[in-house]
């Protein structure tokens, strides 16, 4: 017998939280999220709770936990697009139809209940969250930033009446094998052509204090069209300063500004953390914590993060700035590769971009669709 509860009591919420690190337990490919950042989804304060509603559920088979999923009504991005949507995410599963198929229903009911009319994910609150369900490289070890599923995922989620509604891939990407010094001289022709410079800074902190605020405006902007995208609140603003000062070093930021000093695109990466963080299960332990800023202070792999380019400069060749740098960062001592995280099918213009590196597309992830009628099955 299949039993759905929501997450609600202190049990079942550390039961919500804890029970992916049970079922991936002996999976090589698979990197927590941090157990602090997982427990704030429970706090009435949480960031993302002045633009959303959120419900977590829990499936009990044979007096134990069998699976999990939540529910996200995105009101921000619902008024956005004039949709009425609620988003999936943080489903886990063993590998049994019924189960899932019980905590779809669980979601699908609930998005009735609150007026929408279509399920979709794996999707969070933003696209700063783990979102897609990998379909493609289950042999490969997942970014921090990405979530790992088993093999039989897509079939559970297919199984319960979702099809495709949009794709994105993977990559590793790498130095050419013959040096190529076009890219460096097209990227300062364009800085010269449209009158362009680097925004100097001193450090992190100098960094953030100029430009922090252009930073999420022009991300705004940029991302405004993105699927899963919603706009930056002062509250996810802050989340993510507080992680570029843990994070990010100084050769990993860039910001480029025009005459006007004004922003026009920008570009952040962040040191690989996906092995520092296996070994305690997300906790930051000491030895987590050592760990992290080895990395951080010597990286071998970059995770490519946040990208923008002002729209206004969408035919100019921005992307040839963006590239140089990203090329120059992989020179440094020690950096072996950089993993791109998600990157739509369809955005050919980032598709292209890494053509001018080696390439190898190792990961592919999927968001689901489902139209609900008034009564779920």
């Amino acid at each position: 017998m299949i039993e759905i509860k929501e997450a609600k009591t202190k049990k079942q919420q550390r039961e919500f939280i804890e029970f992916p690190l049970r079922l991936y337990k002996d999976c090589p490919y698979f990197v927590p999220p941090l157990y602090g950042d997982e427990k704030k989804i429970f706090r009435p304060d949480y960031m993302y709770y002045d633009q959303s509603e959120a419900v977590y559920f829990l499936a009990y088979k044979d007096g134990g936990v069998a699976g999990r999923i939540s529910g996200i009504l995105q009101r921000s991005s619902n008024e956005k697009r004039g949709e009425k949507r609620v988003r999936f995410t943080r489903f886990d599963c063993i590998d049994d139809a019924d189960v899932a198929k019980a905590l779809f229903s669980a979601v699908e009911e609930w998005a009735l209940s609150r007026g929408m009319d279509t399920v979709c994910g794996p999707l969070g609150f933003s696209d700063l969250e783990r979102e897609g369900l990998l379909i493609d490289g289950f042999d490969q070890l997942s970014t921090f930033e990405e979530q790992y599923n088993y093999e039989y995922y897509p079939r559970l989620v297919e199984a319960c009446g979702y099809g495709k509604e949009v794709d994105w891939n993977e990559s590793r990407i790498s130095l050419p094998d013959e040096p190529d010094d076009r890219l460096e001289k097209s990227a300062e022709l364009l800085m010269k052509r449209y009158n362009l410079r680097i925004g100097p800074a001193r450090n992190i902190n100098d960094f953030l204090k100029k430009y922090a605020d252009a930073f999420f405006s022009l991300l705004d902007k940029s991302y405004e069209n993105i699927y899963g995208a919603v706009p930056f609140t002062d509250s996810m603003k802050k989340s993510l300063i507080t992680s570029f000062k843990l994070l990010i070093d100084l050769d990993h930021v860039a910001v480029v500004l025009n005459e006007k000093n004004e922003p026009v695109l920008l570009g952040l990466c962040f040191p690989s953390i996906s092995e520092a963080v296996r070994g305690s299960n997300g906790r930051l332990t000491p030895a987590a914590i050592i760990r992290i800023l080895h990395a951080k202070n010597h990286p071998k792999v970059l995770d490519l993060g946040l990208v923008g380019a002002d729209p206004a400069y969408a035919n100019k060749g921005l992307g040839a700035i963006a590239a140089a740098h990203i090329m120059r960062t992989l020179c440094k001592d020690g950096v072996q590769y950089a993993e791109t995280n998600l990157n739509l099918e369809e955005n050919y213009q980032i598709q292209n971009m890494w053509k001018r590196f080696k390439r190898v597309i190792h990961k592919r992830r999927r968001s689901y669709v489902k139209k609900l009628t008034e009564k779920t099955e």
